[in-house]
């Protein structure tokens, strides 16, 4: 096997691989470093890396600071589950629509998908507001589930589509000859070979779901007791003095659960991104 690359262009890959890595967990590390050192020393000057009397106090002291704060975990991770779950109920039969059928108006009804996942939410803000009030969704779960989950199926489409496009259609053809119907076919042929494209879907759609909470619990939620990590977070910014090493223990330990999905999960996300990668 020949080696295609030379020692220079080698070092040269390795090293933009090094700033990119450096640039995406030199936040991590920083927060991390925060959050044990003592408030005084926070701002010290000049900068030290490393100061003295480092210590895992504020994940001690953070739980008195926001004593809510496994209920607002708690709700962050149910609020992602269920826009993970309603995202896919709607994003499955969709993406198999736009990948096997061909009819009017398809590509056009695709390019739309695609123009409402460039508007950020932030400019639907109001009429989402007016609908659930109308609804009477405020104050309740359904309120960031739904918006949640529908900024999130644009995009689980274009994934979804993609990769049944790459499932042979073959298999579907065997199935109708032996008389089954396509709902039967979806669920019991295409689905299970699809499962690592749908699993790498869930996993972005959660993660999305997890990070975007701010906005529409800030807006469309008054009640305390369902607040998101991010508004429980925000109760640090209320105050006269921001507690900051507690801040960023806090808002750690709040990101574990998504460390962990995705974790236990990676092997899907390897699975599902290299699917079609070897022609056959």
């Amino acid at each position: 096997m020949i080696d295609k690359y030379r020692w220079y262009e080698k070092l040269a890959i390795y090293a933009g691989m090094l700033v990119f890595l450096t640039f995406i967990l030199a936040p991590f590390v920083e927060a991390f470093v925060v959050s044990l050192r003592p408030l005084d020393q926070v701002f010290r000057v000049p900068y030290r890396f490393i100061t003295d009397d480092m210590s895992f106090s504020a994940y001690v002291t953070m739980w008195e600071s926001v004593p809510r704060l496994g209920r607002y975990i708690f709700n962050s991770f149910f609020i992602s589950c269920c826009v993970t779950l309603l995202a896919l109920s709607c994003i499955i039969p969709a993406a198999y629509s736009f990948s096997r059928f061909s009819y009017k108006g398809r590509d056009g009804l695709l390019g739309t998908f695609l123009a409402i996942n460039m508007v950020g939410s932030a400019v639907l803000i109001i009429p989402m507001y007016k609908l659930m009030l109308n609804l009477g969704l405020l104050n309740s779960y359904f309120a960031m589930v739904l918006p949640g989950a529908a900024f999130s199926v644009p995009t689980g489409i274009f994934l979804m589509r993609s990769y049944f496009l790459r499932i042979p259609k073959e298999l579907e053809e065997a199935a109708h000859v032996d008389g089954a119907s396509r709902i039967y076919t979806l669920w019991r042929v295409i689905l299970p070979v699809a499962l690592p494209g749908i699993m790498v879907v869930a996993i972005t759609t959660f993660i999305s779901a997890y990070a975007q909470q701010f906005l529409f619990a800030l807006i469309f939620n008054s009640n305390s007791d369902l607040h998101p990590l991010p508004m429980g977070l925000y109760e640090f910014f209320g105050r006269q003095r921001i507690i900051w090493n507690e801040l960023m223990a806090a808002s750690l330990v709040g990101i574990t659960p998504v460390l962990l999905v995705y974790i236990f999960l990676q092997r899907y996300i390897v699975a599902g991104l290299t699917a079609g990668a070897v022609k056959e």
